[in-house]
């Protein structure tokens, strides 16, 4: 039977099940990531298992999100992750190397392998033909003690790409194309598999630039074939060893499949306030600008700062505009500081960031008031800039640099009077991999002192749920709710490594008074609700949006629909993902109703309860739909508490 990319990668890396889209699998990981704003809960939770040393063929720790280090909090959780990586047999990849998913394509990913990530941009790594695939912090220290990850076997959609892009057009516009066609919501369970003649013109970080923004479609990951394009990247990279081609069989089958005609894609933009939100440049043409960044982990490879410092060589930016430029490594930075592209950059007006998330998750470089940013980062959700009222705008580098030079948005195609600066892939890449700390042998693992800061709070643990579930709903919410809404970002990423004091933001940008009604509750043996609509929990893989809320005595939560690695870390703490029946529903339960859940355990049996809402005097028919797997985790109170004393070695 011919077989796709996808399918391929699952198969050979089958633990448990079989190849059946929608059946629930289980596959070996072979390489994780984690980064600092949620390694320090993942490593903590690792540390719990006492697993000894990792059991992955590789694991890296990044720094590369809490860089600003505004106070002890962060420098402290950096320290911990650096004794837990050498404790643990872990590489650690010192802040100031790069962001996670740059780094990690070029240093460390491998073609035919698997990855997960405690970061929902890992399929990035697809890019390089890899199962790259985000999640939750718990579910990556279980793959890093050599559990298996368990997911629903996704639909696979072909996306058959012809032709050839036209200049001034980049693959930023590509994801973007698809968000406007499949948009943010409604894609769970699926998987991206690139193909067709178009795929072999589209360089690696192309590719990668298009498989991160998955993410944003809600798809379990985005995946490309390893051909020659790979393999010179590779061998650039001094890595022609790791490289093994992949390709689909001629004639494998699709659950679906997407014909995009590379030639025929314009220069677009996402507008406020959200990824799906797309709109042409000519659309936007002569909009007024303030501010523009140009990085991130989708747009801040190599190739896009060679386009950002050509575009801008020999001019200066707009007297109004403020740009920021962020490489993605530390290879790119060197590269660019010796070619003299970094010199360009500067002379026309750029500050040069460090090479981290930075503005990405708002933690610096946050806009003014009321002003227009262009982004080449990925989200441009309601406040993660750092500025609640700035309009935020995704964008390409080259639609970006146009811009900072015109003051406004202008459609790239008819800039200036330059020819379009293609940039050719280096024959070999600057590598030195010194701010990489390699583990000690492990003989002299268990000597390494784990070095715990004052940030760094206790472990946080649910219990075993009674039978009958009393409580209040404690907020209602919209559609599309993001972990952005849930957990802030920006200045309270420092909190990651407390959850009692993080949980004092649960809900902040929507209702700050949910954490002190929460603890009311609570005081009065009471649990909590949370009442939401359509694709509850997108955005980011932070597992806090469910451990907080957990902390806070948050029970269930009523959805009309989940995004899939919120469902996960809300199972992994304990807590019901329960999706209304009748949609409709959803306008029957309002803020302050009291509502009971009985019959828990014989409920969770047969896949549906009813929700009882006291105050209005309605019974609602509520689903939830746990394998065996998850109705354990649930009834014990969580994953950890099946799991600690479950693992144990060196």
């Amino acid at each position: 039977m011919p077989r796709g990319v996808v399918e391929k990668l699952i198969t050979s890396h089958l633990a448990s099940g079989a190849w059946a889209p929608g059946a629930d699998i289980e596959i070996r990981i072979d390489q994780t990531l984690t980064q600092d704003a949620t390694g320090t809960m993942a490593f903590l939770q690792y540390e719990a298992m006492g697993a000894g040393s990792v059991k992955t063929e590789l694991s890296v720790s990044y720094v590369d999100h809490n860089t600003v280090q505004s106070g002890f909090e962060n420098a402290d959780d950096h320290a911990y992750l650096q004794s837990a990586a050498a404790r643990f047999g872990v590489k650690f990849s010192r802040a100031g190397n790069g962001i996670c998913h740059q780094v990690h394509l070029e240093r460390f990913g491998k073609p035919g392998r698997t990855l997960l990530g405690s970061d929902s941009h890992t399929p990035t790594g697809g890019g390089i033909g890899m199962l790259a695939i985000g999640a939750g912090g718990l579910d990556v220290a279980l793959a890093m003690a050599g559990q298996p990850f368990a997911l629903q076997c996704p639909r696979v959609c072909l996306v058959r790409l012809a032709g050839r892009l036209p200049p001034w057009v980049s693959a930023k516009d590509v994801i973007l194309r698809l968000l406007q066609m499949l948009t943010s919501k409604g894609n769970v369970g699926t998987a991206l598999e690139y193909g067709g003649p178009g795929v072999r013109t589209l360089s690696v970080p192309e590719r990668a630039t298009i498989a991160n923004m998955g993410a944003e479609l809600g798809v379990t990951a985005s995946v490309f074939p390893a051909d020659n394009v790979t393999r010179r990247f590779l061998q650039a990279q001094g890595r022609l060893a790791d490289y093994t081609p992949l390709k689909a069989d001629p004639g494998a089958r699709y659950d679906r499949v997407i014909d995009i005609d590379l030639s025929q894609i314009e220069p677009l933009a996402a507008a406020p306030h959200n990824p799906d939100n797309v709109k042409t440049v000519r659309e936007l043409a002569g909009l007024a600008v303030q501010q523009v960044c140009i990085g991130s982990c989708t747009n801040s490879s190599y190739k896009d700062l060679m386009v950002a410092a050509r575009m801008l060589a020999g001019k200066k930016i707009a007297p109004g505009i403020s740009l920021v430029v962020a490489p993605g490594s530390r290879q790119v930075l060197e590269m660019i500081a010796r070619n003299g592209a970094l010199a360009d950059l500067i002379a026309a007006g750029a500050r040069i960031a460090e090479s981290a998330c930075g503005f990405c998750i708002g933690n610096s470089h946050a806009p003014r008031s009321n002003a227009v940013s262009i982004r080449t980062s990925n989200r441009n959700f309601l406040g993660r800039s750092g500025t609640r009222d700035a309009a935020v705008y995704l964008a390409s580098v080259e639609t970006a640099a146009a811009a900072a030079v015109a003051g406004e948005f202008t459609d790239p195609r008819g800039w200036g009077a330059g020819r379009y600066p293609f940039i050719k892939q280096p024959a070999h890449f600057i590598t030195d991999d010194a701010m990489i700390v390699e583990p000690p042998l492990p003989a002299a693992r268990a000597q390494v002192a784990l070095v715990r800061g004052p940030n760094i709070g206790a472990l946080p643990r649910n219990v075993p749920p009674p039978d009958t579930l009393a409580g209040i709903a404690q907020i209602k919410v919209g559609d599309k709710v993001t972990t952005d809404h849930i957990m802030p970002a920006g200045a309270f990423l420092k909190l990651r490594s407390n959850v009692p004091k993080y949980a004092e933001y649960v809900f902040h940008p929507v209702d700050p008074g949910f954490p002190a009604r929460c603890k009311a509750a609570r005081a009065q043996g009471r649990v909590s609700f949370i009442i939401a609509g359509e694709s509850y929990g997108q955005g980011s893989s932070r597992e806090h949006a469910a451990l907080c809320p957990m902390f806070l005595g948050v029970r269930a939560v009523a959805a009309r629909s989940f995004e899939r690695i919120h469902t996960a870390n809300l199972i992994n703490c304990g807590i019901l993902p329960l999706i209304f029946q009748d949609p409709g529903d959803y306008a029957r339960v309002e803020q302050g109703d009291v509502l009971e859940l009985a019959g828990l355990r014989a409920g969770l049996e047969r896949g549906a309860l009813t929700l009882q809402n006291i105050t209005r005097g309605i019974a609602i028919p509520v689903q939830c739909r746990l394998n065996e797997r998850e109705r354990a985790i649930i009834l014990a109170g969580g994953r950890l508490n099946l799991q600690v004393g479950a693992t144990s070695g060196g």
